[in-house]
């Protein structure tokens, strides 16, 4: 079996399927939960200079119009993604936004983008899928100019995102075909080790590697919490599998989880991420 095309083929479906369609409808309460981190990733561009910049795993666009509105308008930021929905629907954001955006539909790992033609590559949670992370950021570094600039955003581990777990860990007893998450394969806590980070950036070709934690505070309204669980991550993959009185009681038992996260009207936590910085200097 090839397992690499395994992976590969598995990423694409999942990003095309359920789970793109599913961050679509959530479009506007995950760009407001994830502003933050768009602002952290938009602040290393210079502001109104212009400048071809690539945003890896753009989803449905909210950090490519972002950082495409900083370029100004000699500027130029284009999304990559696997998904086609996603990328149908940042196309949609960044023509009613104005916004300078292109987006290609395609696997950034792979893709053979025009050797030496942006200036920065940004992401934000975005690179922690790829098969071969060593073969994807020596990609992006042939994409990049000399001295161009990386900084993307990804997550520590699960243990320091207690949060990003409690859903299927609470329905985990209800759903015992609940997909495993698998800490040596893609997959959002992919890139936990920073050690580990440093070699694939160093391996790829990247210089000057930076890789800080940042702690950042998260709210999301109460009231689209249950939404919030039910669509994403490993239970909002099979949660419309379930009968209706199973699917009653795990979203009981999940809410219940949830509680000491929620304060009134919102629910507060705070994301453990990396902040990475490299270079494409020459050699």
């Amino acid at each position: 079996m090839d397992i690499t095309r395994t992976t590969e083929d598995e990423q694409t479906a999942r990003w095309n399927g359920r789970a793109g369609n599913a961050w679509i409808d959530a479009q506007e309460v995950l760009d407001a939960l994830f502003e933050p981190f768009a602002n952290l990733l938009v602040e290393a561009l210079p502001a109104g200079r212009g400048g071809r910049v690539l945003d890896v795993g753009c989803g449905t666009g909210g950090t490519t119009v972002a950082a495409a509105r900083r370029l100004g308008a000699e500027g130029r930021c284009v999304g990559v993604d696997l998904s086609d929905p996603m990328i149908a629907a940042a196309r949609t954001r960044a023509e009613r936004a104005g916004a300078p955006a292109d987006f290609i539909r395609a696997d950034a790992q792979t893709h053979a983008f025009e050797p030496a033609s942006f200036d920065a590559v940004v992401s934000r949670f975005g690179v922690m899928f790829f098969d071969d992370s060593v073969q994807a950021f020596a990609n992006l570094r042939r994409a990049a100019k000399d001295d161009a600039r990386l900084r993307f955003i990804a997550w520590r581990s699960a243990e320091e995102n207690p949060f990003m777990t409690t859903a299927e860990r609470a329905a985990a007893p209800l759903m015992p075909n609940l997909p495993a998450r698998r800490p040596d394969g893609p997959g959002q806590f992919a890139f936990a080790d920073r050690d580990r980070v440093h070699r694939i950036l160093e391996d790829a070709g990247w210089t000057s590697i930076d890789i800080r934690p940042v702690d950042v505070p998260c709210v999301l309204p109460e009231s689209e919490l249950v939404g919030y669980f039910t669509r994403l991550g490993p239970l909002g993959l099979i949660l419309h599998e379930a009968d209706e009185r199973t699917r009653t009681q795990v979203i009981e038992t999940v809410r219940a989880a949830f509680a000491p996260y929620v304060h009134g009207p919102e629910v507060r936590f705070t994301a453990a991420c990396w902040v990475a910085d490299a270079h494409a200097t020459s050699t």
